[in-house]
């Protein structure tokens, strides 16, 4: 696997050595990479009973690294193909089990921390032009700079779209300038989202989907229907289509407030999975109850979210969002939130001539549905929490950090994070703090 790694590295240093360096340049064909090592520390708190989905109360030291290919080629005009090879290894404080709002995004709910190397994205995409004429004047297109999963070309400023492929739905809808990458902003779960938008993917985070967008200067409108798991948290999807599906669907409206730029967007969804039910469950069982013996294909799962960005001066940017889903049947993709509220600020490092540099500070508060709370009290599991029972407060978690640039295209971060009521039991309430070093490279 080493060997594969170096060849691979090779052949991208080379033939980023013969890029076009021009700013306007048109591209056919693209290769960018990322490579995130992020370390974590967790100090040990008091907690007086511990389950099998209970984040650990000794210390803890976890590391996890992705590493990722963004290759690219224009197929003809306003039509484009992507693939993205990703290597990913490690693992998060406890599994990632045990703190619903988990401290890295970066990691995933697997077993095995030794690293795989997968297809993480393959998709196709087709622009159709909506500006009234052909031209490369800057009020019909703008130019796309090369970047990851991006050509450098002129793309129209109004257009329909349609993307086909395995992706990452997240890639397209809840976006924020300010909190969004997990690789260069906050790590939080419940902060690169709403967290209770359950969003479709397997266990890494990626599902073939097809996605179609509207989009003009100051309005854009989204869709997408993606695969769903056989089984919560899975990775084989399910493809009995008209049975399950997610259908996840987003307006953004964009706007200027004395000149300082602003977005707001309005995100619904509604999956179907072979889900199960959080009282069918505990009527079956009242003692440990066991939610996969409830599955059935006639359940399902729907919520909002709303999110909003604001940049308030040259330097500082505020972020905002929040987010219900029903919580009457289990979740199935992402982790177990029904209900969230998150604030939190970015500012760069202008005034100290460091205008690459970003600090962050943020906190969210997760919650979850009385269904939900009576399951976990009653000595159930999901895929994320099951303390064998539950004292119940909403958890809250704030994190702060500090992201410097070294070179161009070399980033460290350090972060803290205070964490109280972790998978909302206060029972357990250390309350936990947790370090972490993130090292995050791109060419």
């Amino acid at each position: 696997m080493k060997k594969e790694i170096i060849i691979i590295g090779l052949l991208v240093i080379q033939f980023a050595k013969g890029q076009n360096k021009d700013s306007l340049a048109v591209e056919r064909f693209t290769i960018h990479g990322q490579s995130t090592i992020i370390q974590q520390k967790k100090a040990g708190f008091n907690a007086p009973y511990s389950g099998d989905n209970s984040l650990l109360p000794s210390a803890e030291s976890k590391t996890s690294i992705t590493s990722t290919l963004f290759i690219g080629a224009k197929l003809w005009k306003n039509a484009s193909f992507f693939v993205n090879p990703e290597i990913a290894g490690g693992s998060g404080l406890s599994e990632a089990l045990g703190i619903a709002a988990a401290t890295n995004g970066e990691t995933f709910r697997i077993g095995d921390p030794a690293p795989k190397i997968y297809l993480a994205r393959m998709f196709f995409r087709q622009i159709f032009s909506l500006s009234d004429n052909q031209t490369s004047s800057k009020d019909k297109y703008f130019h796309n700079h090369s970047d990851f999963n991006q050509l450098a070309d002129f793309e129209p400023q109004k257009y329909f779209s349609i993307t086909l492929g395995k992706v990452s739905i997240s890639d397209y809808f809840d976006d924020n300038s300010y909190s969004h990458d997990p690789r260069t902003q906050f790590m939080s779960w419940g902060l690169m989202g709403n967290g209770a938008w359950d969003y479709p993917a397997n266990t890494r985070g990626y599902t073939p989907s097809i996605i179609l967008e509207l989009i003009t200067p100051k309005h854009e409108l989204r869709y997408g229907y993606s695969l769903v798991p056989q089984v919560a948290n899975g990775n084989s999807m399910d493809w009995k289509i008209g049975k399950t599906g997610a259908h996840t669907l987003e307006y953004t409206r964009k706007y200027n407030v004395s000149k300082r730029s602003g977005a707001v967007r309005f995100l619904t969804f509604y999956n179907l999975a072979n889900m199960g039910n959080y009282a069918t469950a505990i009527i079956q069982q009242p003692v440990n109850p066991n939610i996969e013996n409830t599955r059935s294909y006639s359940n399902h799962k729907y919520g909002f979210g709303i999110n909003v960005e604001q940049e308030l001066t040259n330097e500082l940017g505020f972020f905002g969002r929040c987010s219900w889903n029903d919580g009457k049947n289990e979740t199935w993709h992402f982790t177990e939130i029904d209900r969230s509220l998150s604030l939190g600020f970015q500012l760069s490092g202008n005034q100290w001539h460091r205008k690459e540099d970003k600090i962050g500070l943020a906190h969210v508060i997760s919650g979850l549905s009385k269904e939900h709370r009576d399951y976990l009290k009653n000595g159930g599991k999901g895929f994320i929490l099951g303390d064998g029972n539950l004292n119940y407060a909403p958890e809250q978690l704030t994190e702060f950090y500090y992201a410097a640039q070294l070179t161009p295209n070399i980033f460290i971060t350090g972060t803290y994070q205070l964490v109280i009521n972790p998978g909302y039991n206060t029972d357990r309430n250390g309350p936990v703090h947790v370090f972490s070093i993130r090292s995050h490279f791109r060419f």
